[in-house]
């Protein structure tokens, strides 16, 4: 057999148990990173900024800004993961 085929017959497979859940689960997926690295950025961004402006609170701003990222990844990382099982199911 060859690696045409299998692909063929794998798409085929999919195409036939596809519902509107998979779609939505890598939709959402999608939307949840995609969300995520906009945040982040602008979280960034925002620390820039402030440290530019106060550069003696630079190690505060950092801290917060650090804590701030890991609490967006963390719940992207749940949105992402949520999105993967909808599709998944």
């Amino acid at each position: 057999m060859s690696l045409m085929t299998i692909f063929l017959q794998v798409t085929n497979d999919a195409a036939n148990n596809f519902s509107m859940s998979h779609l939505g689960g890598a939709i959402g997926a999608g939307l949840a990173a995609i969300g995520a690295g906009i945040g982040i950025g602008q979280i960034g961004r925002g620390a820039v900024e402030s440290i530019a402006r106060q550069p003696e609170a630079a190690n505060d701003i950092r801290a917060n800004m650090i804590l701030t990222a890991a609490f967006v990844e963390g719940v992207a990382l749940f949105a992402v993961i949520a999105g993967i099982l909808a599709v998944l199911k």
